[in-house]
């Protein structure tokens, strides 16, 4: 049972991160990396988030991690928390 329990919140905590992943490469089509990764042990209420693009260039780090919260506006309101990283990709 508790091995059948581990399979079907991996997949519920895979499609967690796969929604993301989406979301993110909507947002930022031009991104060269985007990682999603649970980190609440398989809770799926904790997430880091790595996105690489060259839509960063300009921004700040705030603005560039303001970018990433507001495309992720309406899962953040189910999250205990996110980690956020920014990277401006070479063009």
């Amino acid at each position: 049972m508790l091995q059948l329990s581990r399979r079907l919140l991996s997949s519920i905590v895979g499609a967690g991160e796969a929604r993301l992943t989406a979301i993110l490469q909507k947002t930022f089509p031009a991104a060269e990396k985007i990682v999603v990764h649970d980190t609440s042990n398989g809770c799926g209420s904790m997430y880091q988030v790595i996105v690489e693009t060259s839509e960063f260039k300009g921004l700040s780090k705030v603005q560039q991690h303001k970018a990433v919260t507001a495309a992720l506006k309406e899962e953040i309101k189910e999250m205990h928390g996110l980690t956020i990283e920014t990277k401006v990709a070479r063009s």
